[in-house]
């Protein structure tokens, strides 16, 4: 069972560690990277203890635009062949 329920608005985004981070009790920080964000993940980790959070948040916010837009199959130009 996870320490607590935290919303990703009310993390910081912490630009040296390249992760969302929240106070932990034991007086470190709980860390969640982007990248664990946009694979589903939702379990922010203190490194210094065995604590974790649920994050909650949309994972539409961190997918990448381009992997959202459905591709089409390259439609085949005819060729004129003298």
């Amino acid at each position: 069972m996870s320490y607590d329920d935290v919303e990703i608005e009310d993390m910081e985004w912490n630009e040296e560690l390249q992760a969302y981070t929240y106070p932990c009790p034991c007086g470190d920080l709980f860390q969640i990277t982007k990248e664990d964000l946009r694979l589903g993940e939702e379990i922010a980790r203190c490194p210094s203890c065995s604590l974790y959070i649920t994050v909650i948040y949309n994972i539409e916010d961190f997918l990448d635009k381009k992997s959202n837009e459905k591709l089409e199959p390259s439609k085949q130009q005819p060729v004129a062949v003298a």
